[in-house]
């Protein structure tokens, strides 16, 4: 489906070109034949293919997952945060595409910068100022956020010119999906330790995020079942963490008693208690005791969270699955794309763990539209 829409979309462009060929005045100048002119509705569109916009979808959720670590409620500095991670995405997108811009050539030629529908300057032009848009957006939130922003969009450049073919490439990725989310803890908290405190939910997203870029390294050849294994285990073992129960509150010692109801010496010998009186029935049937304060069995947050880490679990497992017994270019590519459509419900899943539904809701509810756009425009 996407080889047959390129192919028509550069058949389109060659007759455009070829149209205005045609009706151009014979001044010996004529439209360069690698770069064509390009419509606007169809420049758009080609931004749209750089800048990868379906994949958009899969930023919100870092920051609000960490907002639920730091047990904050999300607000203008989160919305300030989630601005920064967006414009940072898209600088990695368009600094990738120019990057690759002749391995693309000879394997991807329908993407924007091989078929000259944008031209490279105007790509690594786009790469710098969403870098600085999104340390500018960064800044607004605090200096904490600042603090995460700056390595972050480090890490992006660096994993796009020198790291990506290299066996640091994985690692570098995975630490940037880990310093999103440290970003959304920091700007909505406001506060160095934000960071320190949301370092589990960023292992658990950076752990995911390692297992499908290793994965990723050999989608156009395939042939490794090695790095979809690893994935499949990594995958397990997340959902093991996500959905296994919180442990119990340990019960709180017995209140102190007030002296003016003790009988004898404060402090020492047993309370007594009026004539016929005694300690009071723990409520429940008999030979059962009261459940622990806090959290009860069947608790709906409980429930949120195991079905968005199954959610996470099929999404991702499935397509692994099928890498490891056909190790195929094709599959390769559907278990990379699964992984990565596999990023919303485990952020989803990392705020309801976090004891924050309603973050969790928000960002499961991006998991179909990102579907939907994926439908239009394509991001391979």
């Amino acid at each position: 489906m996407l080889r047959s829409a390129a192919a028509t979309r550069r058949s389109g462009l060659t007759s455009a070109a070829g149209a205005a060929d045609r009706t151009a005045p014979v001044t010996g100048a004529r439209p360069d034949p690698i770069r064509p002119r390009v419509p606007g509705g169809a420049r758009a569109r080609a931004w749209a293919e750089l800048l990868r916009l379906p994949a958009l979808f899969t930023v919100p959720g870092d920051a609000l997952a960490g907002a639920a670590a730091v047990a904050a409620r999300p607000g203008p500095r989160t919305l300030l945060a989630i601005g920064s991670s967006l414009c940072l995405y898209e600088a990695g997108m368009a600094l990738n595409d120019w990057a690759d811009r002749d391995e693309d050539a000879a394997e991807r030629p329908h993407r924007p910068l091989p078929s000259g529908r944008i031209s490279p300057a105007a790509a690594l032009a786009a790469a710098g100022a969403c870098t600085a848009a999104g340390l500018a957006l960064a800044a607004r939130a605090g200096r904490p956020a600042l603090a995460v922003a700056a390595p972050l969009a480090a890490t992006v450049w660096a994993y796009d010119l020198v790291l990506k073919h290299t066996p640091a490439g994985p690692a570098a990725m995975a630490a940037a999906r880990g310093l999103d989310l440290l970003l959304g803890a920091a700007a909505t908290r406001g506060t160095p330790d934000a960071v320190r405190a949301a370092l589990p939910s960023a292992a658990l997203l950076g752990s995911h995020t390692l297992a499908v870029t290793a994965v990723s390294r050999r989608e156009t050849t395939g042939g490794s079942v090695l790095a979809p294994l690893a994935a499949l285990a990594t995958t397990g073992a997340l959902t093991l963490s996500l959905t296994r129960p919180r442990p119990a509150p340990p019960a709180s010692a017995s209140p102190p008693v007030p002296a003016a109801t003790r009988r004898g010496d404060p402090g020492h010998g047993p309370r007594r208690h009026p004539a016929g009186r005694g300690e009071a029935a723990t409520p429940g049937p008999p030979g059962t005791s009261a459940p622990p304060p806090g959290r009860t069995p069947g608790d709906p947050q409980d429930l949120l969270r195991t079905a968005l880490g199954i959610g996470y679990a099929a999404t991702a497992g499935r397509p692994y699955w099928h890498a490891v017994l056909h190790p195929s270019p094709q599959l390769t590519q559907r278990a990379v794309g699964g992984g990565i459509r596999a990023t919303v419900p485990l952020q989803a899943a990392l705020c309801a763990r976090a004891g924050a539904p309603g973050s969790a809701l928000l960002t499961a509810a991006l998991a179909p539209l990102a579907r939907r756009f994926a439908k239009k425009v394509s991001v391979t």
